[in-house]
């Protein structure tokens, strides 16, 4: 069953992201309310995809897929950046850093999918 941790700061957004995830079958989804709740949750398993918006209030998307690329556990993870963020520089910086795939917000519900689908 595969496994996919959203971080987002949104409740709202996080539900929604959560809603789309879940209709991929068997597919089972940890929610995390910003990065540091994030941090949390790594230690406890392993994904087989995160999900995370860049602006956070705590620690942004950025650092978070930073601290993944870095961590043995979590290295080889996919990583979907889901964020209102659209300038070339910040795509360079998140691909530079290990993002898999980007989708920038609003976003329809099939291309959320498909990315899920393609990144599992």
């Amino acid at each position: 069953m595969p496994s996919v941790l959203i971080v987002e700061d949104s409740a709202a957004m996080r539900g929604l992201i959560a809603s789309i995830v879940e209709q991929v079958e068997g597919c089972e989804v940890v929610e995390a309310a910003g990065g540091f709740d994030a941090l949390k949750s790594l230690p406890r398993r392993t994904f087989d995809l995160i999900i995370t918006d860049i602006n956070m209030p705590d620690i942004n998307g950025l650092e978070l897929l930073s601290f993944i690329r870095r961590n043995a556990a979590h290295r080889e993870t996919p990583v979907l950046i889901v964020t209102s963020e659209d300038s070339d520089a910040q795509r360079e910086r998140s691909f530079a850093l290990g993002a898999n795939a980007i989708l920038r917000k609003p976003f329809a519900e099939e291309d959320l999918l498909a990315k899920v689908r393609e990144l599992l």
